[in-house]
């Protein structure tokens, strides 16, 4: 078999798997559809995230670089395929590039091998597992698959997160007051983690009824990035939310950011520093619901709120990738005992 300079098979790659986002504005209405499964969202709730994505630069006319999150990815990607000497592709499960078409061109590359890992380090069924669906289904038997289903505690996730907040806090004054940590993950629909005997439909998708270790998942990278800064963060001064609750019907799983925030003013904090542990690189979520929503909260309640930059392009989210792929039967293997 033809090797690469570093001894991996050349038939072997490396696919990063994301939610995906739109790239303009009128791709809002189709884009929505997909996120939900295909039903259809009201015109009100189109209106509102394209108000929201208009906030953050998204327009009528697609951006030089691609879209927040699309460019992010891919500009890991290319870094992790430097460091590896090993093809990286990106799939996107809801926009484009979609999973589907980029496994048409690893078929058409010749790829038979592919470590899958998903740029959400915390597993769900309505994130990982519907990624997992998603490639399985557009591989069939084509090529192997090592599918690396959840990354919460990987030392160096934690590392590289410590690092941007450590950077944060220091742009905190002594004129600031008190200060608190708030880390934050992306809030789920409470009926998709609770167990089921049944399984359990979601936008018309039907997800696994095994336990769902999301919200332990979350928890425990913010406890791993906390322990990486104790030299300057007391144990008591460190909480945790889970944000952007999704405006369908049902409960989410909470606290919320908003319910924190009003609690952490009331014990006496002054200034609040968000990290989004759940999220890896800049998109909706982080520069609308936290620089702008968020935002606008404290400055209501009285609080600074300070947000740790994302991880984007860390060179130690790279080292904590390229580690996955290294080792990755090994900590597959890890995970499933």
């Amino acid at each position: 078999m033809k090797s690469q300079s570093n001894g991996r098979p050349a038939t072997g790659a490396v696919i990063l798997l994301a939610h995906g986002t739109p790239e303009v504005l009128g791709a809002m209405d189709a884009y929505l559809e997909l996120v939900t499964g295909g039903r259809r969202v009201s015109s009100e709730v189109v209106h509102e995230l394209q108000g929201r994505y208009a906030q953050i630069g998204l327009s009528d006319a697609p951006l030089p670089e691609g879209a927040h999150l699309t460019r992010w990815t891919f500009q890991v990607a290319a870094l992790l395929e430097r460091r590896l000497g090993q093809r990286v592709y990106v799939g996107m499960r809801n926009w484009k590039p979609f999973i589907r078409a980029v496994v048409q061109e690893m078929k058409s590359d010749g790829i038979k091998h592919v470590t899958a890992i998903c740029m959400a380090p915390q597993n769900s069924r309505t994130s990982v597992g519907l990624f997992k669906r998603a490639l399985e289904n557009a591989v069939g038997d084509s090529m192997q698959v090592n599918f690396i289903s959840g990354w919460p505690g990987h030392p160096l996730l934690a590392k590289a997160f410590a690092q941007r907040l450590r950077t944060a806090l220091g742009t905190c004054a002594a004129g600031d007051g008190r200060a608190a940590v708030l880390f934050t993950a992306h809030s789920v629909p409470s009926r998709t983690v609770q167990p089921s005997a049944t399984p359990v439909e979601y936008h018309g998708m039907i997800l696994a009824t095994a336990p769902d270790s999301y919200e332990t998942d979350c928890r425990q990278t913010a406890h791993l990035v906390a322990a990486e800064v104790k030299d300057i963060l007391s144990d008591g001064d460190w909480f945790f939310s889970f944000q952007s609750q999704g405006m369908s019907g049902g409960p989410w799983i909470g606290p919320t950011v908003e319910e924190t925030l009003v609690r952490l003013k009331n014990e006496g904090y002054n200034t609040v520093v968000i990290q989004p542990v759940g999220f890896l690189c800049d998109h909706v979520e982080i520069l609308y619901d936290i620089d702008i929503a968020f935002q606008g909260l404290a400055r209501g309640l009285g609080l600074k709120l300070v947000r740790a930059e994302s991880l984007n392009d860390s060179p130690l989210l790279i080292d904590a990738l390229e580690d996955l792929v290294v080792n990755s039967e090994s900590y597959i293997l890890a995970v499933a005992g």
